[in-house]
Protein backbone atom coordinates (compact mmCIF):
# COMPACT_ATOMS: atom_id res chain seq x y z
CA UNK A 1 0.00 0.00 0.00
CA UNK A 2 1.25 3.49 -0.86
CA UNK A 3 1.90 6.02 1.74
CA UNK A 4 -0.24 9.46 1.18
CA UNK A 5 1.96 12.09 -0.54
CA UNK A 6 2.46 15.12 1.74
CA UNK A 7 1.02 18.69 0.57
CA UNK A 8 3.80 20.22 -1.27
CA UNK A 9 5.07 23.59 0.50
CA UNK A 10 7.25 25.61 -0.72
CA UNK A 11 9.76 27.62 1.30
CA UNK A 12 9.30 31.30 1.50
CA UNK A 13 11.60 33.18 -0.99
CA UNK A 14 13.90 35.71 0.24
CA UNK A 15 13.28 39.15 0.41
CA UNK A 16 17.16 40.11 -0.85
CA UNK A 17 20.10 38.19 -1.04
CA UNK A 18 21.13 36.11 1.57
CA UNK A 19 25.11 36.23 0.35
CA UNK A 20 25.34 38.80 -2.98
CA UNK A 21 26.60 35.28 -5.01
CA UNK A 22 23.72 33.65 -4.13
CA UNK A 23 20.80 33.70 -6.01
CA UNK A 24 17.04 33.17 -4.17
CA UNK A 25 17.08 29.94 -5.67
CA UNK A 26 19.62 29.01 -3.96
CA UNK A 27 21.84 28.65 -6.76
CA UNK A 28 25.37 30.40 -7.64
CA UNK A 29 25.18 33.67 -8.75
CA UNK A 30 28.48 33.92 -11.24
CA UNK A 31 29.72 37.85 -10.54
CA UNK A 32 31.36 39.37 -13.81
CA UNK A 33 32.05 42.69 -12.64
CA UNK A 34 32.01 45.69 -15.34
CA UNK A 35 35.00 47.27 -15.72
CA UNK A 36 35.53 50.91 -14.33
CA UNK A 37 38.43 53.14 -15.83
CA UNK A 38 39.36 56.07 -13.89
CA UNK A 39 42.03 57.56 -11.24
CA UNK A 40 41.18 54.88 -8.63
CA UNK A 41 41.53 51.85 -10.69
CA UNK A 42 45.20 53.43 -12.30
CA UNK A 43 46.34 53.80 -9.11
CA UNK A 44 45.26 50.63 -7.85
CA UNK A 45 46.98 48.68 -11.38
CA UNK A 46 50.24 50.53 -10.17
CA UNK A 47 50.17 49.09 -6.93
CA UNK A 48 48.53 45.36 -7.65
CA UNK A 49 51.47 45.16 -10.77
CA UNK A 50 53.97 46.38 -8.06
CA UNK A 51 53.17 44.41 -5.21
CA UNK A 52 53.16 41.33 -7.75
CA UNK A 53 56.59 42.35 -8.91
CA UNK A 54 57.66 42.52 -5.43
CA UNK A 55 55.68 39.12 -4.40
CA UNK A 56 57.88 37.11 -7.14
CA UNK A 57 61.22 38.61 -6.64
CA UNK A 58 61.89 38.33 -2.95
CA UNK A 59 62.39 34.73 -2.65
CA UNK A 60 65.44 35.16 -4.66
CA UNK A 61 67.02 38.56 -2.54
CA UNK A 62 69.48 37.50 -0.34
CA UNK A 63 71.00 39.31 2.83
CA UNK A 64 74.42 37.99 3.99
CA UNK A 65 74.27 34.97 1.93
CA UNK A 66 70.78 34.24 3.15
CA UNK A 67 67.19 34.50 1.64
CA UNK A 68 65.02 38.10 2.45
CA UNK A 69 62.42 35.59 3.79
CA UNK A 70 62.10 32.16 4.37
CA UNK A 71 59.74 30.27 6.13
CA UNK A 72 60.47 26.95 6.75
CA UNK A 73 58.24 25.49 8.33
CA UNK A 74 59.84 21.40 8.33
CA UNK A 75 63.27 22.69 9.97
CA UNK A 76 61.26 25.21 12.70
CA UNK A 77 63.39 28.41 11.00
CA UNK A 78 61.91 31.50 9.45
CA UNK A 79 64.68 33.63 8.05
CA UNK A 80 62.79 37.26 8.00
CA UNK A 81 64.97 40.25 6.30
CA UNK A 82 68.41 37.86 6.53
CA UNK A 83 67.77 36.98 10.52
CA UNK A 84 66.56 33.33 11.62
CA UNK A 85 64.72 32.94 14.21
CA UNK A 86 64.46 29.35 15.63
CA UNK A 87 61.93 26.94 17.40
CA UNK A 88 63.40 28.91 20.71
CA UNK A 89 62.59 32.67 19.72
CA UNK A 90 58.93 32.20 21.57
CA UNK A 91 59.16 35.15 23.19
CA UNK A 92 59.81 37.15 20.06
CA UNK A 93 57.30 35.02 18.06
CA UNK A 94 54.16 36.36 20.56
CA UNK A 95 55.10 39.84 21.16
CA UNK A 96 55.36 39.86 16.61
CA UNK A 97 51.88 38.02 16.74
CA UNK A 98 50.54 40.64 19.10
CA UNK A 99 52.01 43.54 17.04
CA UNK A 100 50.66 42.59 13.77
CA UNK A 101 47.14 42.10 14.87
CA UNK A 102 47.04 45.55 16.91
CA UNK A 103 48.59 47.30 13.48
CA UNK A 104 45.31 45.64 11.51
CA UNK A 105 43.08 46.93 14.21
CA UNK A 106 45.33 50.49 14.19
CA UNK A 107 45.50 49.87 10.22
CA UNK A 108 41.55 49.09 10.11
CA UNK A 109 40.19 51.98 12.18
CA UNK A 110 42.29 54.73 10.25
CA UNK A 111 41.97 53.53 6.24
CA UNK A 112 38.95 50.70 6.86
CA UNK A 113 39.40 47.79 4.46
CA UNK A 114 42.34 49.89 1.99
CA UNK A 115 43.89 46.61 2.55
CA UNK A 116 41.44 44.10 0.95
CA UNK A 117 40.68 46.35 -1.94
CA UNK A 118 44.07 47.27 -2.64
CA UNK A 119 46.63 45.18 -1.59
CA UNK A 120 45.50 41.38 0.08
CA UNK A 121 46.71 38.79 -2.71
CA UNK A 122 43.41 37.43 -3.34
CA UNK A 123 42.08 40.53 -5.00
CA UNK A 124 45.05 41.23 -6.61
CA UNK A 125 45.89 38.31 -8.58
CA UNK A 126 41.71 37.98 -8.93
CA UNK A 127 41.43 41.48 -10.27
CA UNK A 128 44.46 42.49 -11.95
CA UNK A 129 45.74 39.20 -13.46
CA UNK A 130 43.04 36.48 -13.35
CA UNK A 131 40.13 38.95 -14.41
CA UNK A 132 41.49 40.43 -17.40
CA UNK A 133 42.56 37.09 -18.98
CA UNK A 134 38.50 35.73 -18.65
CA UNK A 135 37.46 38.79 -20.02
CA UNK A 136 39.80 38.74 -22.55
CA UNK A 137 38.43 34.69 -23.61
CA UNK A 138 34.85 35.65 -22.90
CA UNK A 139 35.16 38.53 -25.22
CA UNK A 140 33.47 41.06 -22.82
CA UNK A 141 36.43 43.42 -22.52
CA UNK A 142 35.23 44.93 -18.90
CA UNK A 143 31.58 45.03 -20.11
CA UNK A 144 30.43 42.68 -17.12
CA UNK A 145 27.21 40.97 -17.64
CA UNK A 146 25.77 37.82 -17.17
CA UNK A 147 28.23 34.37 -17.52
CA UNK A 148 27.81 33.76 -21.15
CA UNK A 149 28.21 30.10 -23.20
CA UNK A 150 31.75 30.72 -25.52
CA UNK A 151 32.97 28.40 -27.99
CA UNK A 152 34.63 25.38 -27.09
CA UNK A 153 38.28 26.35 -27.87
CA UNK A 154 37.78 29.14 -25.82
CA UNK A 155 37.03 27.57 -22.50
CA UNK A 156 39.62 24.97 -23.09
CA UNK A 157 41.90 27.77 -23.97
CA UNK A 158 41.00 30.27 -20.98
CA UNK A 159 41.04 26.96 -18.36
CA UNK A 160 44.68 26.27 -20.07
CA UNK A 161 45.94 29.86 -19.64
CA UNK A 162 44.51 29.69 -15.91
CA UNK A 163 45.81 26.45 -14.93
CA UNK A 164 49.92 27.84 -16.24
CA UNK A 165 48.84 31.24 -14.11
CA UNK A 166 48.06 28.99 -10.89
CA UNK A 167 51.28 26.95 -11.56
CA UNK A 168 53.52 30.13 -11.66
CA UNK A 169 51.21 31.62 -8.04
CA UNK A 170 51.78 28.31 -6.76
CA UNK A 171 55.31 27.70 -7.38
CA UNK A 172 56.22 31.46 -5.90
CA UNK A 173 53.76 31.02 -2.73
CA UNK A 174 55.89 27.57 -2.58
CA UNK A 175 59.12 29.63 -2.57
CA UNK A 176 58.49 31.45 0.37
CA UNK A 177 58.38 28.17 2.20
CA UNK A 178 61.38 25.80 0.64
CA UNK A 179 63.26 28.53 -1.18
CA UNK A 180 64.23 29.07 -4.81
CA UNK A 181 67.39 26.28 -4.58
CA UNK A 182 64.74 23.87 -3.63
CA UNK A 183 62.05 24.75 -5.34
CA UNK A 184 64.48 24.33 -8.60
CA UNK A 185 65.52 20.65 -7.90
CA UNK A 186 61.43 20.46 -7.33
CA UNK A 187 60.56 21.57 -10.58
CA UNK A 188 63.72 20.34 -13.33
CA UNK A 189 63.94 16.39 -11.42
CA UNK A 190 61.51 13.72 -12.06
CA UNK A 191 58.83 13.51 -10.00
CA UNK A 192 59.68 9.76 -9.39
CA UNK A 193 62.68 11.10 -7.48
CA UNK A 194 60.05 13.57 -5.01
CA UNK A 195 57.18 11.96 -5.04
CA UNK A 196 56.40 13.65 -1.52
CA UNK A 197 57.15 17.43 -3.15
CA UNK A 198 55.69 16.81 -6.16
CA UNK A 199 52.47 16.18 -4.48
CA UNK A 200 52.80 19.09 -2.65
CA UNK A 201 53.44 21.31 -5.62
CA UNK A 202 50.32 19.44 -7.49
CA UNK A 203 48.11 20.14 -4.53
CA UNK A 204 49.02 23.76 -3.94
CA UNK A 205 48.67 24.21 -7.85
CA UNK A 206 45.02 22.26 -7.35
CA UNK A 207 44.03 24.85 -4.86
CA UNK A 208 44.78 27.37 -6.47
CA UNK A 209 42.94 26.39 -9.31
CA UNK A 210 39.51 25.84 -7.44
CA UNK A 211 40.31 29.41 -5.79
CA UNK A 212 40.89 31.53 -8.95
CA UNK A 213 38.68 29.97 -11.31
CA UNK A 214 35.75 28.75 -9.21
CA UNK A 215 35.80 29.80 -5.81
CA UNK A 216 36.77 33.37 -6.48
CA UNK A 217 34.76 36.35 -4.88
CA UNK A 218 33.77 34.01 -2.55
CA UNK A 219 37.16 33.93 -0.54
CA UNK A 220 36.25 37.12 0.63
CA UNK A 221 32.63 37.03 1.16
CA UNK A 222 32.51 33.32 2.84
CA UNK A 223 35.90 32.30 3.38
CA UNK A 224 37.58 35.15 5.15
CA UNK A 225 37.02 36.29 8.48
CA UNK A 226 38.37 40.27 8.07
CA UNK A 227 34.59 41.40 6.86
CA UNK A 228 33.31 40.33 9.69
CA UNK A 229 35.50 41.49 12.31
CA UNK A 230 34.80 45.19 10.81
CA UNK A 231 31.67 46.04 13.05
CA UNK A 232 34.38 46.05 15.96
CA UNK A 233 37.43 47.23 13.97
CA UNK A 234 35.98 50.18 12.19
CA UNK A 235 34.42 53.15 14.36
CA UNK A 236 32.50 56.51 13.11
CA UNK A 237 35.66 58.19 11.95
CA UNK A 238 37.09 55.05 9.85
CA UNK A 239 37.41 55.68 6.33
CA UNK A 240 34.79 53.61 4.16
CA UNK A 241 33.26 54.00 1.18
CA UNK A 242 29.99 55.83 1.14
CA UNK A 243 27.25 56.99 -1.45
CA UNK A 244 25.81 60.81 -0.31
CA UNK A 245 22.00 59.92 0.52
CA UNK A 246 20.91 63.72 0.77
CA UNK A 247 23.36 64.78 -2.70
CA UNK A 248 21.60 61.15 -4.24
CA UNK A 249 18.22 60.81 -3.01
CA UNK A 250 15.53 60.43 -4.44
CA UNK A 251 17.36 58.48 -7.16
CA UNK A 252 15.48 58.86 -10.87
CA UNK A 253 16.69 59.58 -15.11
CA UNK A 254 17.03 63.41 -15.27
CA UNK A 255 17.99 65.85 -18.42
CA UNK A 256 21.98 67.31 -18.76
CA UNK A 257 22.53 69.73 -15.87
CA UNK A 258 19.00 69.78 -14.50
CA UNK A 259 18.88 71.49 -11.37
CA UNK A 260 17.32 70.58 -8.02
CA UNK A 261 14.92 73.29 -7.20
CA UNK A 262 11.69 73.85 -5.33
CA UNK A 263 10.84 76.46 -8.09
CA UNK A 264 11.61 74.10 -11.11
CA UNK A 265 8.36 72.65 -13.21
CA UNK A 266 10.54 69.31 -13.18
CA UNK A 267 10.14 66.88 -10.50
CA UNK A 268 12.60 67.21 -8.34
CA UNK A 269 15.39 64.19 -8.23
CA UNK A 270 19.02 63.96 -6.57
CA UNK A 271 21.95 63.90 -8.56
CA UNK A 272 21.59 59.59 -8.99
CA UNK A 273 20.42 58.38 -12.11
CA UNK A 274 19.72 55.16 -10.99
CA UNK A 275 21.98 53.73 -13.58
CA UNK A 276 23.25 50.79 -11.49
CA UNK A 277 26.85 51.18 -12.98
CA UNK A 278 27.93 51.14 -9.57
CA UNK A 279 26.05 47.63 -8.61
CA UNK A 280 27.46 46.25 -12.04
CA UNK A 281 31.10 47.05 -11.47
CA UNK A 282 31.36 45.82 -7.93
CA UNK A 283 33.82 42.94 -7.52
CA UNK A 284 31.53 41.28 -4.71
CA UNK A 285 28.41 42.45 -6.63
CA UNK A 286 26.48 44.72 -3.66
CA UNK A 287 24.96 48.16 -4.16
CA UNK A 288 26.76 50.89 -2.01
CA UNK A 289 23.93 52.42 -1.85
CA UNK A 290 22.37 50.38 0.78
CA UNK A 291 25.06 51.60 3.08
CA UNK A 292 27.89 49.57 4.59
CA UNK A 293 28.44 46.17 4.18
CA UNK A 294 30.23 43.26 4.90
CA UNK A 295 30.83 42.81 1.63
CA UNK A 296 32.27 45.79 0.48
CA UNK A 297 36.45 45.41 0.06
CA UNK A 298 37.16 49.52 -0.55
CA UNK A 299 38.21 48.49 -4.18
CA UNK A 300 36.71 51.94 -5.33
CA UNK A 301 35.62 50.87 -8.74
CA UNK A 302 31.71 52.37 -7.55
CA UNK A 303 33.88 55.43 -7.12
CA UNK A 304 34.99 55.29 -10.62
CA UNK A 305 32.13 54.44 -12.37
CA UNK A 306 29.44 56.84 -10.36
CA UNK A 307 32.33 59.66 -11.50
CA UNK A 308 32.01 58.64 -14.86
CA UNK A 309 28.50 59.02 -15.41
CA UNK A 310 28.24 62.24 -13.23
CA UNK A 311 30.77 63.58 -15.64
CA UNK A 312 28.88 63.14 -18.76
CA UNK A 313 25.84 64.88 -16.91
CA UNK A 314 27.09 67.69 -15.48
CA UNK A 315 27.40 67.19 -12.11
CA UNK A 316 29.94 67.40 -9.37
CA UNK A 317 31.94 64.56 -8.59
CA UNK A 318 31.95 62.22 -5.64
CA UNK A 319 28.42 61.34 -5.35
CA UNK A 320 30.13 57.94 -4.13
CA UNK A 321 33.19 58.66 -2.33
CA UNK A 322 35.68 57.88 0.54
CA UNK A 323 34.16 59.26 3.96
CA UNK A 324 33.17 58.00 7.18
CA UNK A 325 29.98 56.99 8.96
CA UNK A 326 30.22 60.59 11.07
CA UNK A 327 30.90 62.58 7.90
CA UNK A 328 27.57 60.99 6.49
CA UNK A 329 26.13 62.21 10.16
CA UNK A 330 27.38 65.88 9.37
CA UNK A 331 29.80 65.09 12.30
CA UNK A 332 33.16 66.00 12.95
CA UNK A 333 35.56 63.30 11.42
CA UNK A 334 38.38 63.05 14.05
CA UNK A 335 42.19 61.98 13.28
CA UNK A 336 42.79 61.93 17.39
CA UNK A 337 40.28 59.38 18.81
CA UNK A 338 41.25 56.67 21.50
CA UNK A 339 41.88 53.90 19.20
CA UNK A 340 43.91 56.19 17.20
CA UNK A 341 46.27 57.07 20.47
CA UNK A 342 45.76 54.07 22.26
CA UNK A 343 47.17 51.32 19.50
CA UNK A 344 50.41 53.43 18.53
CA UNK A 345 50.88 53.49 22.32
CA UNK A 346 50.59 49.95 22.45
CA UNK A 347 52.64 49.46 19.34
CA UNK A 348 55.46 51.37 20.20
CA UNK A 349 55.68 49.38 23.87
CA UNK A 350 55.70 46.43 21.94
CA UNK A 351 58.57 47.25 19.03
CA UNK A 352 60.39 48.26 22.44
CA UNK A 353 59.87 44.84 24.05
CA UNK A 354 60.71 43.18 20.71
CA UNK A 355 64.43 44.81 19.69
CA UNK A 356 64.95 44.69 23.56
CA UNK A 357 64.60 40.95 23.29
CA UNK A 358 66.24 40.68 19.80
CA UNK A 359 69.46 42.30 21.03
CA UNK A 360 69.49 40.45 24.20
CA UNK A 361 69.69 37.21 22.75
CA UNK A 362 73.31 35.58 22.26
CA UNK A 363 74.39 33.07 19.71
CA UNK A 364 73.60 29.89 20.89
CA UNK A 365 71.02 28.48 23.13
CA UNK A 366 71.52 25.83 25.73
CA UNK A 367 69.22 23.17 27.46
CA UNK A 368 69.73 20.53 30.13
CA UNK A 369 68.50 17.73 30.65
CA UNK A 370 68.27 14.42 32.63
CA UNK A 371 68.91 11.16 30.72
CA UNK A 372 65.48 9.05 30.76
CA UNK A 373 66.05 5.99 33.45
CA UNK A 374 67.72 5.94 37.11
CA UNK A 375 67.83 9.60 38.38
CA UNK A 376 71.06 9.02 39.91
CA UNK A 377 73.90 6.07 40.02
CA UNK A 378 76.58 5.17 42.95
CA UNK A 379 80.72 5.43 41.95
CA UNK A 380 82.72 2.75 43.44
CA UNK A 381 84.27 5.91 45.12
CA UNK A 382 80.85 6.42 47.05
CA UNK A 383 80.29 9.73 44.44
CA UNK A 384 76.72 10.71 43.06
CA UNK A 385 76.48 10.79 39.20
CA UNK A 386 73.22 12.57 37.49
CA UNK A 387 73.08 11.20 33.65
CA UNK A 388 72.26 14.69 31.72
CA UNK A 389 72.07 15.77 28.09
CA UNK A 390 72.97 19.02 27.00
CA UNK A 391 71.24 20.33 23.82
CA UNK A 392 72.87 23.18 22.01
CA UNK A 393 71.37 25.36 19.29
CA UNK A 394 73.62 27.28 17.36
CA UNK A 395 72.37 30.56 16.12
CA UNK A 396 74.84 31.55 14.06
CA UNK A 397 76.48 30.43 10.41
CA UNK A 398 80.28 29.52 11.86
CA UNK A 399 80.87 26.31 13.49
CA UNK A 400 80.94 26.70 17.32
CA UNK A 401 83.43 24.75 19.52
CA UNK A 402 81.87 24.86 23.12
CA UNK A 403 83.43 23.44 26.58
CA UNK A 404 81.92 23.09 30.02
CA UNK A 405 82.75 23.67 33.29
CA UNK A 406 81.08 23.60 36.81
CA UNK A 407 81.13 26.72 38.96
CA UNK A 408 79.47 25.79 42.10
CA UNK A 409 79.83 23.17 44.05
CA UNK A 410 83.24 23.13 43.39
CA UNK A 411 83.76 19.70 44.55
CA UNK A 412 81.70 18.41 41.54
CA UNK A 413 82.93 17.46 38.15
CA UNK A 414 81.85 17.36 34.72
CA UNK A 415 82.59 14.56 32.39
CA UNK A 416 81.27 15.29 28.77
CA UNK A 417 81.02 11.91 26.61
CA UNK A 418 82.17 13.78 23.29
CA UNK A 419 85.84 15.01 23.49
CA UNK A 420 85.60 17.79 21.44
CA UNK A 421 81.54 19.23 21.44
CA UNK A 422 80.85 21.60 18.70
CA UNK A 423 77.71 22.35 16.73
CA UNK A 424 77.61 23.19 13.21
CA UNK A 425 76.59 26.57 11.63
CA UNK A 426 72.37 27.20 12.57
CA UNK A 427 72.70 23.59 13.82
CA UNK A 428 71.41 21.78 16.88
CA UNK A 429 73.60 18.64 18.54
CA UNK A 430 72.70 17.26 21.85
CA UNK A 431 75.81 16.18 23.66
CA UNK A 432 75.75 13.44 26.53
CA UNK A 433 77.82 14.43 30.26
CA UNK A 434 77.73 13.24 33.48
CA UNK A 435 77.65 15.82 36.72
CA UNK A 436 79.93 13.65 39.57
CA UNK A 437 79.61 15.38 43.22
CA UNK A 438 80.56 14.08 46.62
CA UNK A 439 77.89 12.41 48.57
CA UNK A 440 77.98 15.05 51.23
CA UNK A 441 76.75 17.66 48.99
CA UNK A 442 73.48 16.00 48.92
CA UNK A 443 70.86 17.42 51.73
CA UNK A 444 67.50 15.14 51.43
CA UNK A 445 68.76 13.72 48.26
CA UNK A 446 68.97 17.26 46.40
CA UNK A 447 72.20 19.85 45.47
CA UNK A 448 71.87 22.88 43.43
CA UNK A 449 74.64 22.92 40.61
CA UNK A 450 75.40 25.75 38.21
CA UNK A 451 76.92 25.10 34.71
CA UNK A 452 78.60 27.27 32.50
CA UNK A 453 78.53 26.79 28.56
CA UNK A 454 81.17 28.99 26.83
CA UNK A 455 81.89 28.93 22.73
CA UNK A 456 85.59 29.77 21.56
CA UNK A 457 84.19 33.15 21.24
CA UNK A 458 84.48 33.28 25.25
CA UNK A 459 80.63 33.74 25.02
CA UNK A 460 78.66 32.24 27.93
CA UNK A 461 75.72 30.67 29.33
CA UNK A 462 75.09 29.62 32.70
CA UNK A 463 72.53 26.69 33.54
CA UNK A 464 71.55 25.81 37.32
CA UNK A 465 70.59 22.65 37.94
CA UNK A 466 69.05 20.48 40.83
CA UNK A 467 71.03 17.46 41.21
CA UNK A 468 69.26 14.08 42.47
CA UNK A 469 71.15 11.63 45.16
CA UNK A 470 70.68 9.40 48.39
CA UNK A 471 69.30 10.96 51.45
CA UNK A 472 71.86 11.28 53.85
Amino acid sequence: MNAPKLPYSPMLPPETHVLSTLEADGSRRWLKPKLSRGKLLTRRRFVAYFLIAIFTLVPFVRVGGRPLVLLDITSRQFTIFGFTFLPTDTILLAIFVVGFLLGIFLFTALFGRVWCGWACPQTVYLEFLFRPIERLFDGTRGRGGPKKKNAGWRVVAKFVVYFLLCIYVANTFLAYFIGVEELKTWVTQSPVKHPVPFAVMTLVTLAMMVNFYYFREQMCLIACPYGRFQSVLLDQSSMIVAYDRKRGNPRGKKKKCQEKSQDSTLPVIGDCVDCGNCVATCPTGIDIRDGLQMECINCAQCIDACNAVMSKIGRPANLIRFSSQANDEGLHTRMLRARTVIYPMLLCGLAVAFFAVFLSGKSFDAVLLREPGNPYVLTDSGDVRNLLRLKITNRVDPEMALSVECLSPSSAVVEMQEKEPSVSGRGVETFHLSVVAPRNEFEQGRSKVNLKITNQNDESRTIQLQLIGPYN
